[in-house]
């Protein structure tokens, strides 16, 4: 995760984004560390990312690169606002003496990436669309080695694949039918029966940008029909406020890269 101490909306690269709307940086900074507080509460270590000035959206960890299995696959970022974030990231990797693999194309790390271990013998879904390259799927499938499914992101609302689905154990998923193409979601529909399928408000509210540990689902308090879909499902939902950080077009998901050792 990485402190918001220099978060602000100063442009917009995404429809939710307004630089007309005022950020409280001391808000957002007072619910992110809401949010790190209640993921080591529920017994995860957290580790910090140092924020740089005239990177405000480097509180948005998550886009930084993916990792599986103790490989980790760097972001090249689309927009140039955001270009100088991924060598940030990429000297965390190292540091901690991670297998750092560069990539050569457009990607946002987790952004558009999600890892279900045991779904398939180990599968990643990967988006597209909007923000990263359809021939970053393929070289992240050479250098992690697990198949990789594309999804095809037609909804520029959500313009990542984590604003519109999140694994919520090793196995099963939850999503939006409505952010993807017909195609992917025929696809979906295939490898996940059992999902759990969020409705426009849900998803509108940011609650589909969750972190789930398989038995807890951390998500946006503003989701309480997912939480309660996911209630039913089984999975505890854990709600927090993340109002100020949702004016960048970010909730949950969008502030943790998830360390797969």
């Amino acid at each position: 995760m990485c402190s918001p101490e220099h978060f602000a909306v100063e442009y917009a690269i995404n429809p939710w984004m307004d630089v007309t709307t005022p950020v409280d940086a001391e808000l957002a900074v007072k619910q992110w560390d809401r949010l790190r507080e209640t993921l080591v509460g529920l017994g995860h270590e957290v580790h910090q990312l140092t924020p740089e000035p005239g990177l405000p959206d480097m509180v948005f960890a998550a886009n930084g690169a993916f990792v599986v299995d103790g490989t980790v696959y760097g972001a090249q970022f689309k927009h140039e606002q955001r270009t100088a974030e991924a060598a940030a990231h990429r000297a965390f990797y190292e540091a901690q003496g991670w297998r750092f693999i560069a990539p050569t194309v457009t990607n946002e790390g987790e952004g558009d990436f999600a890892y279900l271990p045991e779904a398939h013998g180990g599968l990643i879904l990967a988006g597209y669309g909007f923000r990263t390259d359809p021939a970053a799927h393929a070289e992240a499938q050479e250098a992690l080695g697990r198949p990789v499914v594309s999804l095809r992101l037609v909804d520029p609302r959500f313009y990542h694949l984590d604003v519109a689905l999140a694994s919520i154990d090793d196995t099963n998923i939850v999503y939006y039918p409505g952010a993807f193409s017909v195609a992917s979601q025929k696809v979906l529909a295939q490898l996940f029966p059992d999902a759990v399928v969020a409705d426009d408000e849900d998803a509108l509210a940011f609650g589909l940008n969750l972190v789930s540990d398989g038995r807890n689902v951390v998500l946006n308090s503003e989701a309480t029909r997912l939480a309660g879909k996911l209630k039913a499902a089984g999975y505890q939902p854990v709600p927090v406020e993340l109002a100020e950080l949702k004016k960048g077009g970010g909730s949950v998901k969008c502030c943790i890269a998830e360390l797969r050792h």
